[in-house]
């Protein structure tokens, strides 16, 4: 009884310490990274630069689903229109167009445009992933 008198209080300060941490990350606006950069593959057009790429978890079709953000500058000096896809390793895959549409305007060099893509079903994280940015001719 004595060992878990001493074991139990350091238990609960770990917690406490963790738990700290973590909130200290979510409230400075941190988004923990998908997974691991060596299981991310990424196919990019030379006409893009990829300013952000994370994971968030929200509510999306009334579930609690991986949503994944995007974000892609314009390094050409021509207006670009840009196709994201993201291949995950169960079979799943999600992507669009980066402007969405094109009512707006194409993305202007030096521009970034982002979007932010739901997987419908998804509520864990994947093991691997791979990004495939492509332009499209306007």
């Amino acid at each position: 009884m004595k060992r878990f008198n001493r074991v139990l209080p350091l238990a609960v300060f770990i917690w406490i310490i963790m738990g700290i941490f973590i909130s200290g990350y979510a409230l400075a606006g941190g988004v923990p990274p998908c997974i691991a950069e060596r299981n991310i593959d990424k196919l990019i057009a030379s006409e893009a630069a990829l300013t952000d790429f994370s994971c968030t978890f929200k509510k999306f079709e009334g579930a609690e689903v991986l949503h994944f953000n995007v974000a892609l500058k314009n390094v050409s000096n021509k207006p670009q229109r840009f196709r994201v896809h993201i291949f995950l390793d169960n079979g799943k895959a999600v992507g669009g167009l980066i402007p969405r549409k094109t009512k707006g305007g194409l993305v202007e060099p030096g521009q970034t445009a982002s979007f932010e893509y739901p997987v419908n079903g998804m509520i864990g994280l994947p093991g691997e992933i791979l990004l495939k940015i492509s332009t499209v001719t306007p």
